[in-house]
């Protein structure tokens, strides 16, 4: 077993051919909500994207539902960020920020039906090999036609700290509410998230890497406070978050990405490039 939580528990397996993946064993999943789970995991599996964790197959035994991941080496970003694994530079940051960007701008607006994730957190966004930002877990996911305003759900889905204000004021669901979860995201990319628990809060930027970026982070925390407007209709689209990225000239791929070697591998478990195409 690789990870636990309230979705139930999460395990690194090797299947017969010799391929590890990572096997997600849900819980709470009955009645109508089942079949609703079922028809959209036939639909999420047939979604290919390089900034997406594909889902392999899904398996329902009696009362069990099974979800079947490619394995993540590096984990997820919370294990990374947070669990004493080992130190992101700026250059790998900013990675992570465009790539999980890169892969909910395609679930909102290149996937017919859209998908809102429902529950974007640290923790769902995993590391390739590459340290290739994957976002994961699409067990609280769900499918909107291009022309819905919104979804309403029969209950309330996502993490808190991660879920925007207006869901707990109504049980209507909007590619907003994601938006609002991944300038969470963004801001723990950004800190130095111990410095908040030590009553340092006006330290809260990682202070190493201000002195190598600082007028860059300073620009990346902009967007995430836009991301965090109270207001949902002032939030960005994820389109437009990677229309920002691209104004500040954004290349990851060409940045250097050291300070790794102490991570402690992990598990977990076309459409937009730049703003494009794989």
């Amino acid at each position: 077993m690789i990870g636990t939580g309230g979705f139930g528990e999460v395990y690194k397996a090797q299947l017969r051919d010799g391929i590890t993946v990572a096997i997600k064993k849900l819980i709470h999943v009955t009645g109508q909500g089942d079949r609703e789970f079922m028809a959209e995991m036939e639909t999420i599996g047939k979604i290919k994207h390089r900034n997406l964790v594909p889902l392999l197959g899904y398996c329902k035994v009696g009362e069990e539902r099974l979800l079947v991941y490619e394995y993540m080496k590096w984990g997820s970003l919370e294990s990374v960020l947070h669990q004493g694994g080992g130190r992101l530079d700026w250059g790998a940051r900013k990675k992570i920020a465009v790539g999980s960007a890169r892969g909910l701008a395609f679930l909102h607006h290149s996937c017919i039906p859209h998908i809102i994730h429902r529950d974007m957190k640290s923790s769902n966004v995993l590391l390739d090999e590459g340290f290739e930002a994957r976002v994961s877990d699409f067990g609280m996911a769900r499918l909107s036609n291009p022309l819905d305003t919104h979804l309403s759900v029969s209950t309330l889905a996502g993490t808190p700290g991660y879920v925007p204000p207006e869901y707990y004021q109504s049980f209507r669901c909007t590619t907003k509410g994601d938006v609002y979860s991944y300038g969470v995201i963004l801001l723990e990319l950004l800190s130095a998230k111990q410095l908040g628990r030590e009553g340092r809060r006006y330290e809260i930027l990682d202070s190493e890497l201000i002195l190598k970026a600082g007028e860059e982070m300073q620009q990346y925390l902009r967007i995430a406070f836009e991301c965090l407007d109270d207001r949902p209709f002032k939030r960005p689209t994820m389109i437009q978050v990677m229309a920002m990225f691209k104004e500040l000239q954004v290349d990851p791929e060409n940045d250097s990405i050291d300070g790794l070697s102490s991570v402690k591998e992990g598990g977990g478990g076309g459409g937009i490039d730049e703003l494009g195409e794989k």
